[in-house]
């Protein structure tokens, strides 16, 4: 009974765990990298022959996003999600697979000029539609017997419709083991979904941390801190430019707007036009739409039996086609326009953000994690300047970083989470989490007396005996890497951020020391900061 870890290992991005148990092997997720995670996704890890079955904890690319390409190489087993991450991905895929067959063709455009032989898509929309056909949706609280010595359940993880965190039960020569994989923990308290679930009892928990450094900046209220930003935005005569996931984020922004027309907030421009400018989001709010029993919170129950949509409103466009979207940047009225991808590194959020940052009217307003080297990452970061499509585009907008609409639990909540679990589990494996904050926080449970580590990439973990097999690798930086100025960082560079990583650590672990140690350490610290300061 092996655990062997694939993806989202140091990495906040990429999930992807095989179980081994009776010679068969279960993916939990299978997803594509983004930003600036660490490894060459346009491979596999393991032959698509080495693997029986596929859990799915939630549609989100960086979960299912290379399923196609795990189909497309030979795998022909059962996949498993909940019914509504089922239906999600149907539309997530495609689109994803869409994505990779232009990607190719503008690179084999830009390669046959150069004389570059060409590029194969990751994996292509037929390929997409085979990977569908294995899907098998289940339920939240149904268990299913998935094979010799193993059955699963999915419960609620409040994340994104239909996301959840899955239990394991799996015997193999008469020892039994509960497994948890956390999946994405969502916030509390979010519009349309409920809290994640509490659970009882695990001997292994696979936890993510994306946030498990720090607490959310929560407003008072999202819609009256939306509206005001708004309405800002619009006395200056510029426009709102959300960068936002398609699928979750887009619904749950359409939810808030819907309330916050229906209240009148934004006083300077009532009737402003909100425009949705992605496909993928007009797709995936019809599945919002659609059949939700079993997945809706009180209040949005609430919202349907009162006999308004949850999603639509008057000034609400759903743009489709590219003629509409070019449009839209000609047009100089005030108006809000969400568009993805939601940490702007693809997709036509790049064309809105070209028309927009240089203007000091506007304002782009983030509502969602930004993975390291992602373009939103490095805006967030302070970037002067980036560049688009060629050209340098100054940043001159209004940069805000709205942490309230995270749907991610944030350090609290993911202790109060696994604080739950009694008696404690045999061991908590911290992965999805830039590489810094997975220590940070893996250090953190530790001295709750909990016993965590961050496993690398390729760690195998032996759960019978409760012992590391094979240690992991620690992966570098994959090509493509940008600083926050655009410039590829030095290797040197990345030694630096290492051992930046270890200090922190350090620092962490030091918690609780003799006051003139902790001076001492303090004092040496200001001394390297003061001397680097000078020579800069």
């Amino acid at each position: 009974m092996k655990l062997t870890f694939f993806g989202a290992a140091k990495a906040v991005t990429g999930s992807c765990h095989c179980l081994e148990v009776n010679g068969k092997k279960i993916l939990i997720d299978c997803g594509l990298q983004q930003g600036r995670d660490e490894h060459d996704e346009n491979a596999l890890d393991f032959a698509p022959s080495y693997i029986d079955y596929v859990i799915v904890t939630h549609a989100h690319i960086d979960h299912s996003g290379r399923i196609p390409l795990l189909v497309k190489e030979g795998f022909q087993g059962q996949i498993f999600a909940t019914r509504l991450t089922c239906q999600l991905m149907s539309v997530m895929l495609r689109d994803s697979a869409f994505i990779q067959e232009s990607d190719a063709e503008w690179q084999n455009q830009k390669g046959k000029r150069a004389g570059r032989p060409p590029v194969e898509p990751l994996y292509t929309v037929a390929d997409a539609e085979a990977a569908l056909q294995q899907l098998f949706p289940a339920e939240y609280g149904q268990i299913l017997d998935l094979c010799d010595g193993v059955r699963i359940r999915f419960r609620d993880a409040g994340h994104l419709l239909g996301s959840s965190m899955v239990e394991i039960w799996a015997t193999e020569g008469g020892v039994t083991k509960k497994l948890v994989f956390s999946g994405d923990l969502g916030n509390i308290d979010q519009p349309i979904i409920r809290n994640p679930e509490f659970l009882d009892e695990a001997d292994y928990v696979v936890m993510e941390s994306t946030y498990g450094d720090r607490n959310h900046e929560i407003p008072e209220s999202y819609v009256e801190s939306l509206a005001q930003l708004i309405d800002d935005t619009f006395a200056r005569g510029g426009n709102v430019i959300i960068p936002s996931f398609a699928v979750g984020r887009t619904q749950e922004l359409l939810y808030f707007l819907r309330e916050i027309k229906h209240q009148g907030l934004v006083k300077s421009f009532p009737s402003f036009q909100v425009c949705v400018d992605s496909p993928l989001a007009a797709e995936a709010t019809r599945i919002y739409s659609g059949d939700l029993r079993g997945y809706l919170d009180e209040e949005a129950i609430t919202v349907l039996q009162g006999g308004e949509n949850l999603f639509t409103f008057p000034g609400l466009t759903l743009v489709q086609s590219t003629d509409e979207s070019k449009a839209l940047n000609m047009d100089k009225s005030s108006k809000v326009i969400i568009s993805a991808s939601g940490m702007c590194d693809a997709g036509r959020i790049r064309h809105h953000l070209k028309h927009n940052l240089w203007r000091q009217e506007c304002s782009v307003v983030f509502v969602g994690y930004q993975a390291e080297g992602s373009l939103g990452r490095r805006l967030l970061e302070g970037a002067k300047s980036v560049k688009l499509f060629g050209e340098e585009i100054a940043v001159n907008a209004r940069i805000v970083n709205f942490q309230g609409l995270s749907s991610h639990a944030d350090r609290d909540h993911l202790l109060a989470w696994i604080q739950h679990f009694s008696p404690a589990p045999q061991q908590v494996f911290v992965v999805h989490g830039d590489a810094p904050v997975t220590e940070i926080f893996a250090n953190t449970l530790r001295e709750m007396g909990l016993p965590a580590h961050a496993p690398l990439y390729e760690e195998v973990f032996d759960l019978a005996a409760n012992k590391m097999l094979a240690a992991g690798v620690e992966l570098a930086p994959k090509k493509g890497s940008f600083t926050s100025d655009g410039s590829r960082p030095s290797n040197a560079y990345h030694e630096l951020e290492r051992a930046a990583m270890d200090l922190v650590a350090i620092i962490h672990a030091s918690k609780g020391s003799p006051n003139k140690d902790l001076k001492k350490m303090t004092n040496q610290l200001r001394a390297v900061i003061e001397k680097w300061n000078s020579v800069g």
